[in-house]
């Protein structure tokens, strides 16, 4: 019985890729993470919403570059050394998210996820799978497939066509 519950809380983790935004740190779930890239140059696609950089290619794959600063309106972006590209698989697509660093893998059992609050984040709660907590750290955990599949980024479907 014992043995039970241990294989129970195991597959309950969530293992998070934590990155930085702002003065806030966000994690997405670690399975959709296919890479981590320093920021390149990106092919501008005319017309594309300002949070869409470009296109990069990834050998031989056509991947859009989405600026999470931009998306969720934090100031204008910088790039630096420290800016990188996260290359998530996201269903059958692939996609690359330009955040401000990337700090660590974090593994958060059950009890460390609270939901989410209906304010003070410049996120829409329903992207937001809630808040893991961490010693004195709160990391926004976010839903990157709903964000990434969500209708505004339905422009991506068709630049990746």
């Amino acid at each position: 019985m014992a043995e039970m519950q241990n294989t129970e809380t195991t597959s309950g983790l969530l293992e998070a890729l934590a990155f930085t935004l702002g003065s806030e740190e966000y994690g997405i779930n670690i399975l959709k993470v296919q890479e981590i890239r320093g920021y390149d140059a990106v092919t501008k696609i005319a017309n594309a919403p300002e949070f869409i950089k470009g296109v990069v290619n990834l050998r031989g794959v056509i991947v859009p570059i989405v600026d999470m600063r931009i998306k969720f309106n934090l100031g204008t972006p910088t790039y630096d050394q420290f800016t990188v590209v996260i290359i998530l698989n996201i269903g059958e697509r692939v996609v690359g998210m330009v955040v401000d660093s990337v700090s660590d893998v974090i593994t958060l059992p059950p009890e460390q996820i609270k939901p989410a609050p209906e304010m003070g984040t410049a996120l829409n709660t329903d992207y937001l799978i809630g808040l893991g907590t961490i010693d004195q750290r709160m990391v926004i955990l976010v839903d990157i497939d709903r964000l990434m599949s969500s209708a505004e980024m339905g422009i991506i479907e068709k630049m990746a066509a």
